[in-house]
């Protein structure tokens, strides 16, 4: 029998007890809560994995606690840019936006990509034209923006610093973030389901004071996304430009693929590893056809979570949960 599952992450970083009230770690918890629900639930009914993690994507993107969708960072400009991407293991087929303004949910038009066109990517006006006539919600540019978003530019421009999320929760005494170089805001969602078959998806607002222009690897296919039924689904979060050099989602694959590693292994090599020899922090969420889980990460902490099939939900936040 396999073993129904989805798994999610909220973004990974320098998240410290001391730094988060009872309060908002209890709303983190709870969000990361109902959204696995959300997804165990489509599992149970005998929905896909592909339907799983798009809807468990959407509603992350819905949840201004985390970057991506309402509650995305800033670019140094002050606007708003969004890349998001799904990838279906029994196809190989996928689909991705980046650099959006416009979509309220980047996951759904990504979706539309993998199903509605013979390209893959998408970015910028031809992305949200496509959006459009695909018939999903657009919205203003200022939908996605939150108070806290914007006290979090003017830190990132002051200080003269690209920071890459979370930064906003973890505050010195002096009012300097801490470890600024290594929080990073990302969400994605991979699931297994009744069928064995696996899915993935990954969205972002980027990085608070990145450049107007600048893509990571969430809306790269191998990159920041991910998924094979003889492998693994993959989702990442961290230093983008460090996952895009290892080709982390994909490599965790090819490890289990060509060399014959558990889903465990090869996760925690990619991670512990590839990642961190090149400076890069940050984790992923991982799940194989046979209903295994493995969310590895190598800062101090990770939003995430995952729930079987008629099992408990789990979700966590710090490395010693």
């Amino acid at each position: 029998m396999v073993k129904a599952v989805i798994a999610i992450h909220g973004g990974a970083g320098a998240i410290t007890r001391a730094a988060m009230s009872v309060e908002k770690e209890r709303r983190y918890r709870q969000a990361l809560a109902e959204i696995l629900s959300s997804g165990q639930k489509i599992l149970a009914d005998g929905g896909s994995a592909l339907d799983a993690v798009t809807e468990a994507v959407r509603l992350l993107e819905e949840c201004p606690l985390f970057n991506a969708g309402k509650g995305a960072v800033f670019t140094h400009q002050g606007t708003h840019e969004l890349d998001a991407s799904v990838m279906d293991g029994s196809t190989l087929e996928a689909g991705a936006v980046a650099g959006v303004s416009r979509i309220r949910n980047p996951v759904l038009a990504a979706r539309a990509v993998l199903e509605h066109s013979p390209h893959l990517l998408f970015i910028g006006e031809g992305a949200e034209r496509f959006a459009a006539d695909q018939g999903l919600e657009q919205v203003e540019a200022d939908f996605f923006s939150t108070p806290e978003r914007w006290e979090q530019l003017q830190r990132a421009r002051q200080s003269q610093q690209t920071l890459l999320d979370h930064d906003g929760e973890a505050q010195g005494a002096n009012g300097d973030p801490l470890d600024p170089d290594r929080k990073f805001g990302t969400v994605g969602a991979v699931a297994c389901d009744l069928r064995g078959n696996l899915a993935a998806a990954t969205s972002t607002g980027g990085m608070t004071n990145k450049q107007a222009g600048r893509v990571g690897d969430s809306p790269l296919p191998g990159a920041g996304c991910y998924a094979s039924n003889d492998s693994a689904a993959v989702s990442c979060t961290g230093s983008g430009e460090v996952f895009i050099r290892v080709l982390a989602a994909h490599d965790v694959a090819a490890q289990m693929r060509y060399a014959g590693r558990t889903l465990a292994e090869a996760s925690r090599n990619v991670v512990e590893e590839k990642i961190a020899a090149l400076g890069g922090s940050g984790g992923l969420v991982a799940v194989d056809n046979q209903g295994n889980v493995a969310l590895p990460f190598n800062s101090e902490g990770m939003y995430r979570g995952y729930a079987y099939v008629d099992g408990e939900l789990n979700v966590a936040i710090y490395r010693e949960s």
